[in-house]
């Protein structure tokens, strides 16, 4: 081979790596917009407000930016285009109420795109506040002891919390009072005993809250073996029976002001377990003269005597005090002082507000 032969191989070797660095040159060049942190959604997200997207971060110097918006499921799954929407500014429809929304986001420049998208929104709410359209139900059995769960029913306005409040109910599911329970789930007590049990729920968005209010359950009854059961007249409690009180509540829980009534609940059986119909009950405020004095009252077919009581000018207002009350119950006829006659103190809180 010949001196100018080497030369001219040595030539296009050279060329070939020349070009070959070039190509890889505008290969490593050619580089789209890369994300590098997620675009985020900001608004009040609520039927009516606009919300408002983000471009997020991206490497390689994007040049514009498109946009496109989804709906979702509540949950954030099963997104369709919102066909039309195409601007970084989106205003939230009657059709986005209780669902989530996301913005996609594609950012260009001259060598291609790249695509990213938001995080699913909170739940749309509604511009109103939530409205109950169909009651909350209970399920379980009215039982001593056995657990009763909540369903919220249905509510208008796209609620984004609620809050379960148990109350407790005369026989017929009126009078009723706060449990002071809380929660999807409420453990049957043993002052439920002869009462009803009902749920309010309390839905909430951003523009308020609205309740609604449950069928009260059937009257609780005892555990199997319990010995409790329908009320018997008093008139059947001889000695050596004696009647006992067997449960205490209020209603309000406390004692607020210096005007508003309160009504004492007083749930009486007798010494075999049996709930007592007609039995007297006195409830005397210790010391006397905080507030009205009430008739003695008989107990109902549930066992329990509602007693109204109202405060006085002479009640101290001062939070962690109480008013102590003396109860008595008695059988019509008998010796206030002995007979099958029971007696208990209770107090009810005052609370100032």
């Amino acid at each position: 081979m010949t001196k100018h032969s080497h030369w001219r191989i040595a030539i296009l070797a050279l060329l070939a790596a020349t070009l070959a660095g070039l190509v890889a040159a505008a290969t490593a060049l050619a580089a789209p917009p890369a994300e590098t942190a997620q675009p985020n959604l900001d608004g009040n997200f609520r039927r009516g407000s606009t919300i408002t997207t983000s471009n997020g971060s991206w490497s390689n110097n994007p040049t514009s930016y498109n946009y496109r918006w989804q709906r979702c499921d509540g949950n954030g799954n099963a997104c369709g285009t919102i066909q039309g929407e195409t601007r970084r500014n989106y205003r939230l429809t009657p059709g986005d109420v209780g669902r989530t929304l996301r913005a996609i986001v594609t950012a260009r420049n001259a060598d291609g795109s790249g695509q990213a998208n938001t995080k699913p929104s909170p739940v749309i709410a509604d511009d109103v506040v939530p409205g109950n359209t169909q009651p909350p139900t209970i399920s379980g059995s009215p039982v001593v002891g056995a657990t009763l769960t909540a369903t919220e029913g249905t509510f208008t306005g796209a609620p984004s919390s609620f809050a379960y409040i148990w109350l407790q109910c005369d026989g017929a599911g009126a009078n009723c009072g706060d449990t002071n329970a809380r929660g999807r789930t409420y453990g049957v007590r043993s002052d439920d005993l002869g009462r009803t049990i009902r749920l309010q729920v309390r839905a909430t968005n951003p523009r308020g809250s609205g309740t609604g209010t449950s069928a009260q359950t059937a009257v609780v009854r005892p555990a199997a073996g319990g010995g409790a059961g329908p009320a018997v007249p008093v008139t059947s409690v001889s000695l050596p029976e004696r009647l006992v009180i067997t449960a205490f509540s209020s209603s309000p829980s406390a004692f607020r002001n210096r005007t508003d009534p309160v009504t004492l609940r007083v749930r009486v059986s007798d010494t075999r377990g049996r709930l007592i119909q007609g039995a007297l009950v006195l409830a005397s405020a210790v010391p006397f003269g905080r507030v009205s004095s009430a008739p003695e009252t008989p107990t109902d077919a549930s066992g329990v005597a509602s007693i109204v009581v109202r405060p006085t000018a002479r009640l101290p207002l001062q939070s962690g005090s109480s008013v102590v009350f003396f109860l008595r119950a008695r059988k019509t006829g008998d010796n206030l002082l002995a007979g099958v006659s029971t007696r208990r103190l209770v107090q009810v809180r005052v609370i100032p507000g």
